[in-house]
């Protein structure tokens, strides 16, 4: 392997205040909101029905949001985030027993550098495959049974939100589950660390890029970092306290041939503090082929992407879930 910077990491996340602060400039445009318990959880009818409604406008004319009163617990979300930092805090020696050896690693972790300076590491990343089967790191202690608590708590989520945005497309709940079986659906969790003091030339920590699958859950537990593309200008990712971020995934833009839409979003590198984050893409099963569903063709939309097997369409992107090229230029027609 060739020679790589260490990047310590020490500071418990309970202690770090949320801030934001880089120099990338990018506007503070409100993020919609999103109420789980009167999407999902409520028993007035009409209530639920205007939760419905808000949140096909969201997904037609944003593509994400905030996701508030989801009821996974602070503390389940904050023991994940420690157990991901104190994974980091590691020794390179333990990390590299986890070294990225192939792309399809069920446990992979890895560095990322500023271009042509391999000893200024950008980012520090974990991924892990939790679903059909769960896979974690054995250290540190508590570590893997801290994330699959946050793990399973999240998807439980996501699948009730997935009920949701088929009743937002005029299908029946379980419409989405069908269509990706998601059953047996592929999901990813990428944590990274993103270390602070970077020059203003060197403060992209990730590129801009779009994300598979169909849904995407994060938590972080710093603001200052993340921006979405937004009307052709970058927007800040400020999130309320106890929130998810979501957003739509590629696969979700193809189903609905392009009504829906995958939203462009990058890391800017915080100055001040380390950024810590766990995002979770929510997949269609490998073997599942997506393509524009009927419903949403017709003479005056022809299809506006091809279709492939999901498996596929992440072995063109190379795998690089999250911190790569979106397979969805390659299924633009």
């Amino acid at each position: 392997m060739a020679k790589t910077a260490s990047v310590v990491l020490t500071q418990n996340l309970s202690d770090t205040k949320r801030t934001t602060s880089f120099n990338h400039s990018a506007n503070d445009d409100e993020i919609p909101t999103i109420d789980y318990s009167m999407l999902i959880c409520s028993n007035d009818p009409d209530q639920r029905l205007k939760a419905l409604q808000y949140l096909a406008y969201v997904c037609e004319e944003y593509g994400f949001f905030y996701l508030v009163n989801h009821g996974v617990p602070d503390s389940v979300i904050e023991r994940a985030l420690n157990g991901i930092s104190d994974f980091f805090n590691l020794t390179e020696e333990e990390k590299m027993d986890y070294e990225k050896k192939d792309s399809k690693d069920r446990i992979r972790w890895g560095l990322g550098f500023s271009p042509g300076d391999h000893e200024a590491v950008k980012r520090e990343y974990l991924k892990v495959l939790p679903h059909p089967k769960f896979e974690g790191p054995a250290k540190p202690a508590g570590f893997r049974e801290a994330l699959e608590d946050y793990y399973q708590r999240d998807r439980e989520v996501i699948i009730n939100l997935a009920k949701a945005v088929s009743k937002t497309l005029g299908f029946e709940e379980n419409y989405l589950e069908k269509e990706f079986e998601l059953e047996t659906g592929a999901d990813v969790s990428a944590m990274n660390v993103y270390p602070p003091g970077f020059k203003p030339n060197t403060q992209i920590g990730l590129p801009a890029h779009y994300d598979p699958g169909y849904l995407v859950s994060l938590v972080q537990n710093v603001n200052g970092g993340l921006q979405l593309n937004y009307k052709q200008k970058w927007i800040n990712v400020d999130m309320p306290s106890n929130a998810l971020f979501i957003n739509i995934g590629d696969h979700v833009e193809v189903l609905t041939n392009g009504k829906y839409k995958s939203p462009m979003h990058r890391v800017i590198l915080n100055n001040e503090v380390r950024r810590v984050s766990v995002a979770t893409v929510h997949g269609p099963s490998l073997d599942t082929f997506v393509k524009p569903a009927p419903e949403f063709v017709g003479e005056s939309h022809p299809p506006a992407y091809r279709g492939m097997i999901y498996k596929d369409s992440l072995e063109a992107n190379g795998y690089h879930e999250i911190d790569g090229k979106s397979c969805i230029a390659q299924l633009r027609l």
